[in-house]
């Protein structure tokens, strides 16, 4: 009987990112999907900044900086005319590497199954998964192969990255509590001009009805995405672009030359109730879905995917006790929650209905917001939420310590100065300790001795300003958040760290 480490139930790109990952260490994946092949349309474009810094760790990131679409700016339109433009050139300058960018999916997936074909990986294509049962020690799963047969086979460990009607929850028994907006979605893929055809972000506040313009790569081309309430709404299966057009074309100026695309669908907003049961983990879509408003779905599906994969590997390697896996659950489902409450909250305030919520829409908005973006202290916080670059676990069972204002849990704030960018450390997958400052002589005895990575950076004041403590000693996890914060350069830390938390470097 075929047997895995992992087994990989769905090859969108949070199982795709999963798979790579675990190959990346080592870990014999299978990763089996029941379509015939990669996507050829996509509804996600997003790849937030915080996925970009972590692509670091797979040589992803330049390509698809190469590949995709940076966005200089959103514009909101109000009557038929552009009302206010925020630019997006400097929002993170001083934050991150990356800025707002698109790669629609469906180049997305095909770049990750590339990739994880140089690891021996191929995605198994026509195949199903039927059923399975967790035997205590190992997963044993029933799959439905191209040629019709059935085959039994066994893995350690089983992951559900199978989108919103998972197969794995539903067989699992794990609840998908929520809601589901009145809306229907509408997105269509174009060839068009007109102003809202220039290379940016426009967005309609006229009506409850929501619609965006977003650019892609090449000229002319855009997506639009739009929701549809009144009596269509009913009829959604029905609806063709020319039903729902309207607005674009009178609204924003669109003129349309060609529809490659149009696909409508509704939106749910629910968490799974776990995201962890024995040995079964669910992920992306299968643990949570929402309102597509903020560009998060798709990248928080493949945070999931990365935040498990490093501790299915040391839990395999014997590297770590069980009790690693459940911090996935408490670490990745906290912020599902937070998530998926925001993303509602904006949602419904952008589609509310009556007199006050279009005035709110319609007058306040576009004098509102390009005024806020003007003090950078706001740009930093919408610009830190909506990249994902905010995200800590700072709750969780495996961070501890303070040292400056960066706490266990944090991501590590980029800091680059004109000689060294402390990012260029985080390219590997591993263990790795950080000192800005001086590193002691007993602490690089400690790290030489365990095979732990040990990185110092002489001392700068632009390391102080990231909050950085002068030499402290920072370990970070191999997804590169900070796991332990000390003031003190003391191996004892490190020792107790890894002993109470049944963790080893070898």
């Amino acid at each position: 009987m075929r047997r895995s480490d992992v087994l990989i139930i769905g090859a969108g790109p949070t199982g795709l990112v999963l798979a790579l990952w675990l190959a990346k260490q080592s870990v014999k994946v299978r990763v089996i999907d029941k379509t015939d092949g990669p996507g050829t349309t996509s509804r996600a474009l997003a790849v937030q900044a915080r996925t970009l810094e972590l692509y670091r760790q797979l040589d992803l990131t330049e390509e698809i900086l190469t590949k995709g679409h940076k966005v200089p700016g959103i514009n909101l339109w109000v009557e038929g005319e552009k009302k206010a433009r925020v630019p997006f050139g400097t929002i993170a300058a001083d934050l991150t590497p990356y800025g707002p960018f698109i790669y629609p999916q469906d180049q997305h997936e095909r770049l990750l199954i590339e990739h994880l074909e140089a690891f021996g990986v191929s995605v198994e294509r026509n195949t199903e998964l039927l059923g399975f049962s967790d035997a205590g020690d190992h997963i044993v799963a029933t799959l439905r192969r191209a040629d019709g047969q059935e085959e039994p086979c066994e893995a350690n460990y089983l992951a559900g990255c199978d989108g919103a009607r998972s197969i794995v929850r539903q067989t699992a028994g794990i609840g998908f509590p929520g809601g589901t907006y009145q809306q229907v979605f509408y997105v269509a893929d174009v060839d068009a001009s007109g102003p809202a055809l220039d290379g940016e972000l426009h967005v309609d506040l006229d009506e409850a009805d929501f619609l965006a313009v977003f650019p892609l790569k090449g000229e002319g081309r855009a997506r639009l995405i739009g929701t549809v309430r009144d009596e269509r709404a009913a009829q959604a299966d029905s609806l063709k672009f020319e039903d729902v057009s309207d607005r674009a074309i009178q609204h924003m100026k669109v003129q349309i030359r060609t529809v490659n695309w149009f696909s409508t669908y509704r939106v749910h907003h629910r968490v799974t109730e776990h995201f962890r049961k024995g040995r079964i983990f669910l992920l992306g879509d299968a643990a949570h879905i929402h309102s597509p408003a903020g560009g998060q779905g798709m990248n928080t599906g493949i945070g999931d995917a990365i935040n498990l994969a490093w501790k299915l590997k040391a839990v395999l390697a014997d590297q770590a006790s069980d009790a690693l896996l459940d911090t996935y659950e408490s670490e990745r489902r906290a912020f599902a929650l937070k998530l998926v409450a925001t993303t509602d909250r904006g949602f419904t305030l952008a589609t509310a209905e009556g007199w006050a919520a279009d005035f709110i829409r319609t007058r306040i908005v576009p004098v509102l917001v390009p005024t806020l973006f003007k003090f950078e202290a706001v740009r930093d916080y919408l610009f830190s939420a909506v990249s994902q670059i905010v995200i800590n676990y700072r709750d969780s069972a495996i961070s501890e310590g303070k040292a400056g204002d960066v706490n266990g849990g944090d991501r590590l704030p980029w800091a680059p100065t004109p000689s060294d960018d402390n990012f260029e450390t985080l390219g590997t997958i591993g263990w790795q300790v950080h000192v800005y400052g001086t590193s002691s002589a007993d602490l690089g005895d400690w790290c030489t001795r365990r095979g732990l990575a040990l990185h110092a950076f002489a001392w700068q004041e632009a390391y102080a300003k990231k909050g950085l403590a002068q030499n402290a000693m920072y370990l970070l996890r191999p997804d590169t958040y900070v796991a332990l914060a000390a003031e003190q350069q003391d191996p004892e830390l490190l020792s107790r760290y890894f002993k109470d938390h049944g963790l080893s470097l070898i």
